[in-house]
């Protein structure tokens, strides 16, 4: 997880650069290369995709009849983070009633990192609907201790291609966000499962970062980060027709927009993700400080400089897109 400073929310354009709110339904071709195979619906029909942004890096994604979450994180208690008084003690806690609201029945979560603005919220919504989780080894683990049943859990390293009928996953080797000391918070991992349930945030760490791609069948594929940080070959040929891209907060990573986009081969639409105030409640207008809005208006204006035709959309809490 990064700092909260460089997470914001935009509704018009900052140092000189227009964002367009996301709105309606998208067309979205991928501008440039060869466009890579995507998964078919049977007797080519289309299959609906309606996309809500939960926050963070958090999607509810409702394919056909089933639902899909990537970080779900609505519970978003205070530690202090956006006030500068970070304490890494803060009590876990889940809101069952907005995870209820916001997050339906879904058939499978998908989960990039451990940290608490990722996991959280994961544990109660398996327990409470049977959803499987698809994580790290890490991810799996602390789930373990929440006593999720070890049947509803999907551990996965990167490279796996999971077929669910409407939609297919695949899993990609990532890396998480690095702090202007070129490290992050919370490092580590779980080999086993901990002998109790976490209490506090300093009790889930990183525990390694995945990304995912999610092509739905006769619809767009969509890629999902948590983490402003990647594996550059990893990304070769998935080519998403949509990516959630994490702003970042420092200049660790090396040429971040530059080298993500193109290792994506210049998406159609990029949508800045894990940028907003996460410690208040999910209402619209998300909040931000003028730090985060300035990241993310130097984040777009990468985007625009180095890829001109993509459409860089910024997205409304819970609001319904789809993307064709």
């Amino acid at each position: 997880m990064s700092r909260f400073d460089r997470r914001g929310f935009l509704r018009t354009a900052t140092a000189g650069a227009a964002l367009a709110p996301m709105a309606g339904t998208l067309l979205s071709p991928s501008p440039t290369g060869a466009a890579t195979p995507r998964p078919s619906a049977p007797s080519g029909r289309k299959t609906s995709a309606t996309f809500r942004w939960l926050g963070t890096s958090g999607w509810r994604v409702d394919v056909g009849s089933s639902t899909l979450l990537v970080d779900p994180y609505v519970t978003r208690f205070d530690t202090g983070l956006a006030a500068g008084k970070f304490d890494p003690a803060t009590s876990l806690k889940v809101d069952t009633e907005a995870v209820r609201r916001h997050t339906g029945t879904p058939r499978v979560v998908l989960v990039t990192h451990a940290h608490w603005d990722h996991f959280n919220d994961v544990p109660h919504i398996a327990t409470s609907t049977g959803a499987r989780v698809v994580g790290t080894a890490t991810t799996c683990n602390l789930a373990l201790a929440y006593d999720v049943q070890d049947s509803l859990l999907s551990p996965v390293k990167g490279g796996e291609v999971l077929d669910f009928g409407d939609y297919v996953v695949e899993v990609v080797a990532s890396l998480h966000s690095r702090n202007a000391n070129y490290s992050m918070l919370f490092p580590g991992v779980r080999l086993t499962r901990p002998k109790r349930k976490p209490k506090n945030i300093s009790e889930l760490p990183e525990g390694d970062t995945l990304a995912f791609q999610v092509t739905v069948k006769g619809g767009p594929s969509v890629f999902f980060m948590g983490g402003s940080d990647f594996v550059e070959r990893n990304l070769s040929g998935l080519a998403p027709d949509v990516a959630m891209i994490p702003t970042t907060s420092s200049s660790s990573t090396y040429d971040y927009v530059p080298r993500l986009l193109k290792a994506l081969d210049m998406p159609g639409v990029v949508v800045p993700v894990h940028w907003d105030n996460f410690e208040v409640a999910l209402r619209n207008p998300p909040q931000a400080d003028e730090k985060s809005r300035k990241s993310l208006a130097e984040f777009v204006a990468a985007v625009r400089r180095v890829s001109p035709t993509t459409k860089v959309m910024i997205p409304d809490y819970l609001t319904p897109h789809t993307f064709g």
